[in-house]
């Protein structure tokens, strides 16, 4: 026996190797290396579940790749205000000095497949999730400041153009220029990712921003509209063309690399955050309009006002869990923030949701890590993976308003309202109403047995409900729509006018 069979044997012996395999159903497993035959050199049998349960896994493990963003690289970190901006937002995360937020960073490439190289002269996304106590808040931007459209309709014929050829299944630059020498908007976005700022030298030398302007809205429900910037204490450092040709040939995953060995090392990466603000009066003081996102915010006619500090300490153990099966949005806002009216974010709110129950299923957001730090009350039910609705003290409530449970609304959060074109964005009951105007006027057209059978058929189901309370309400809008009729509900269920004097 040789020296390391032995001490092999040892920690076998003493327990040190004594975690034991099994299926995905917990069972042990007897072999890992050996399938089940007829016979020593005979066929493989269909009954050996651990080998098809093996091959059924292994044949699912890769789900679809993002359309966009589909190579990237990511790490946990924190957020550290360091200006309290509670004069302007009630979001959570920059409400006060020195408050902290658990947050998730993803950087991407943005045209290029999964297994591109990093040497790609592309924008790159810049996507970062904060863990509020008061839901998941999501800044989703790229580092260069505009955007090639200011218009989600374009949004599919852009990327088609930049996507390799249907026939030849190549990238050509006769098919994006093809596409953008009919988008003169284009001219900007294009200028600036031919800088060297199209080749980044590693994700942490590179600024970001979130593209398109958002409203932030105050306690007294005043609105200011924000851009937000992150700029990197690593300082921005590009590749040229021969730099990245160069790259390549070394090592072309270099940025992810980059990132995590920094992480590794303890040289933890930093960015401070910035916002720049416009009241709504102000909004056409500008040559241009500000949430078109083919337009930066000029600094020195818009200034920039610190929020904090980001720093990124904390590598993934689980890429596929923690950064492939991570779900971001311009749509995942928290109070205190609302979207713009931006025609390109006005579409992208739409499109990443929906993008994210096309790759991760309808219950993406109950994957751990999308999951909000604080608990999820509401009744989206069921669906692929849902864990969530048992965790309800009243199981059998799965809808909302009820009599049964104290689930209710904020209506501090509220939609604030926006004029817009002289119309108010609001979110509110409208004022002509008139519920049981109508529903008086039907009953009143039956004829006499048609009014009997209406009472009997509702009375079938009516009479089964055991609150006091619902009934007597439900009577009451019956008796709002015609008066005959609730009386007569009422008297059936054995109600007296007494009964509904003393509940009001």
């Amino acid at each position: 026996m040789n020296k390391l069979t032995f001490i092999l044997g040892l920690l076998i012996s003493l327990g040190g190797f004594a975690q034991q395999m099994t299926t995905d159903y917990g069972a042990p497993v007897g072999d890992n290396q050996n399938s089940k035959t007829v016979g020593e050199y005979g066929p493989v049998l269909l009954e050996d579940i651990h080998l098809i349960e093996k091959l059924a896994s292994f044949d699912r493990e890769r789900i679809p790749e993002r359309v966009v963003h589909a190579r990237g690289a990511g790490a946990f970190g924190v957020f550290e205000c360091t200006n309290d901006m509670s004069e302007y937002t009630m979001a959570a995360p920059f409400q006060e000095v020195g408050k902290t937020t658990d947050l998730l960073v993803r950087f991407s490439t943005v045209i290029h497949g999964k297994g591109s190289p990093e040497t790609a002269r592309d924008p790159r996304g810049f996507a970062v999730k904060f863990y509020s106590e008061e839901g998941n808040y999501d800044i989703v931007g790229n580092n260069l400041p505009v955007f090639f459209i200011r218009d989600a309709i374009k949004f599919p014929d852009m990327v088609h153009s930049l996507k390799p050829s249907p026939v030849t299944n190549k990238q050509d630059p006769n098919r994006f220029f093809d596409f953008f020498s009919n988008i003169p908007e284009s001219t900007h976005m294009l200028m600036r990712l031919y800088t060297d700022l199209g080749i980044p030298a590693g994700y942490q030398y590179m600024d970001g921003s979130s593209v398109h302007g958002f409203k932030w809205i105050n306690e007294k429900g005043e609105v200011t509209y924000v851009k937000y910037s992150w700029k990197t204490r690593q300082g921005v450092k590009n590749l040229s063309v021969e730099e990245a040709a160069e790259q390549q040939g070394k090592d072309w995953q270099h940025a992810t690399m980059s990132l995590r060995e920094d992480i590794d090392n303890k040289d933890y990466p930093q960015w401070d955050l910035y916002v720049q603000m416009i009241k709504p009066e102000n909004m056409h003081d500008f040559d241009f309009w500000p949430l078109d996102a083919t337009k930066d915010w000029p600094e020195e006619q818009i200034p920039l006002h610190k929020v904090g500090t980001m720093t990124l300490n904390e590598n993934p153990t689980n890429y596929f869990e923690e950064i492939e099966m991570a779900a971001f949005s311009p749509g995942s806002l928290i109070p205190g923030v609302e979207p713009s009216e931006d025609k390109l974010l006005q579409g992208r709110l739409f499109s990443y949701f929906d993008t994210h129950r096309h790759r991760l299923g309808a219950n993406y957001q109950q994957i751990e890590v999308n999951k909000p730090k604080q608990k999820v009350v509401n009744y989206n039910a069921d669906g692929y993976a849902s864990s969530r609705n048992k965790e309800f003290p009243e199981a059998d409530v799965n809808y909302q308003p009820s009599t049964r449970t104290e689930v209710k609304d904020h209506s501090k959060y509220k939609a604030v309202e926006t004029p817009v074109n002289n119309v108010a964005i609001t979110q509110k009951k409208i004022s002509k109403t008139n519920d049981f105007g109508q529903a008086g006027d039907f009953y009143r057209s039956l004829n006499k047995e048609q009014q009997a059978s209406l009472l009997k058929n509702l009375l079938g189901d009516l009479g089964q409900v055991k609150s006091r309370d619902v009934q007597m309400q439900m009577i009451t809008h019956f008796y709002m729509a015609d008066r005959n009729f609730g009386m007569a509900l009422a008297k059936e269920l054995g109600y007296s006018k007494d009964d509904f004097t003393r509940q009001h």
